[in-house]
């Protein structure tokens, strides 16, 4: 049964509405002034409000606006009963939050017909919130399960920490790192274009392939080889148009020597340097279209020497491409400045990389999914 608030400083009125609205089988609840009427609003939840606009204290703009700007509230359908019939009046109460109007004198036909309308949009709002209420639950869920695929952070012979932040749409940021041999560490980081199902999906796909290397006759150790297969495998054509930007390396801790390649993908880098008036900074980046949108893209190698006491960080464009209090977007270049401002910090790093992130952030929640892997060589 539906429950409609009556607000109404006239008694006559209030009961008039109250044993028409009884006939058609509605519980009815009644208030005599605004500020009553929230009360009994926040009170009872009710479907649907009628609220007269001329009261002593609060009219009923005031009360039209209280009520559609409490969150458990704001799916209450609310009429507002009204003798002034201008358009700029009708104008007014729509910006309040007003749903619908009913004129005075009251014509019973017309109230029963507005209060169906009225309670039809009330059920219909109460189902979408529910199902985006359930639709967010199955995201943080996904996104819980993509987290549990994650690799555990590494202490020895090198230490691998990384954090996995989640935009509030499920994305397709997705990495990992494991020993090909016992000398030899693969490292890759990848975010498919777009967000929710349909992004997450390949991600995980290509985890699945490079973990289990179910790519045959495939040199692992040659990161442009590893791409170029994954470009033959992925293509958007049978991919729902997807495409993903990669960055994959591979250190050989023997020699000292990180082979790496990217495709469409934020540079990795590599800071080292005893002290902070000798640190150097390296830009790791080949050239390569993102795996997935030319059958006939080519990707080259490159390689480096790792010097002692050095920091490898991978990440996605999350980590940098973030909407400042001002409105203007962050760089890349000032990411890296913050990268190198923690680098000679023994203890913490990554944390403290990601509360500046989070202070630099102007929203609740980061528009992108941010991934950072951090590489301690020594």
């Amino acid at each position: 049964m539906f429950q409609i608030l009556i607000i109404d400083d006239d008694l006559s009125i209030q009961i008039l509405l109250k044993r028409i609205l009884q006939k058609q089988g509605y519980q009815i609840v009644t208030a005599s002034n605004g500020e009553e009427g929230i009360s009994q609003a926040i009170a009872c939840c009710p479907a649907l409000i009628i609220c007269d606009w001329i009261m002593p204290g609060l009219n009923g703009l005031e009360v039209c606006h209280h009520i559609k700007t409490d969150p458990d509230l704001s799916t209450t359908f609310f009429i507002l009963l009204t003798s002034l019939d201008s358009v700029a009046d009708r104008v007014k109460g729509l910006d309040a939050g007003a749903d619908d109007f009913i004129t005075k004198p009251i014509e019973q036909n017309e109230l029963k017909a507005r209060v169906r309308a009225g309670l039809r949009l009330h059920q219909l709002s109460q189902d979408l919130r529910t199902q985006k209420l359930r639709l967010e639950e199955e995201l943080a869920e996904a996104a819980e399960y993509m987290r549990s695929l994650l690799p555990e952070p590494v202490d020895k012979p090198i230490s691998i920490t990384s954090r996995f932040i989640p935009s509030r749409q499920l994305g397709g940021d997705c990495f990992d790192y494991y020993w090909l041999d016992e000398d030899c560490l693969a490292i890759y980081l990848l975010d498919t274009a777009g967000h929710g199902l349909k992004a997450a999906l390949p991600s995980i796909s290509v985890l699945n392939l490079l973990r289990s290397r179910a790519l045959k006759n495939l040199n692992y150790y040659q990161p442009s080889e590893v791409l170029k297969s994954l470009n033959e495998t992925f293509q958007m054509n049978y991919q729902n148009d997807k495409y993903f930007t990669i960055w994959y390396g591979v250190y050989n801790r023997i020699q000292r020597r990180l082979t790496y390649a990217s495709a469409g993908h934020p540079p990795a880098i590599l800071i080292s340097g005893s002290s902070p008036t000798n640190t150097e900074i390296q830009i790791l980046r080949t050239p390569g279209m993102p795996v997935g949108m030319f059958p006939e893209a080519q990707y080259v190698d490159n390689c480096c020497h790792v010097e002692q006491l050095s920091s490898l960080y991978i990440f996605s464009d999350g980590a940098y491409e973030i909407t400042k209090s001002d409105g203007k977007l962050w760089s890349l270049d000032a990411f890296i400045q913050i990268l190198a401002s923690v680098h000679h910090h023994e203890d913490y790093q990554l944390e403290q990389v990601l509360n500046y992130l989070t202070a630099l952030n102007s929203k609740d929640t980061f528009e992108d999914d941010l991934s950072i892997v951090l590489i301690k060589f020594d």
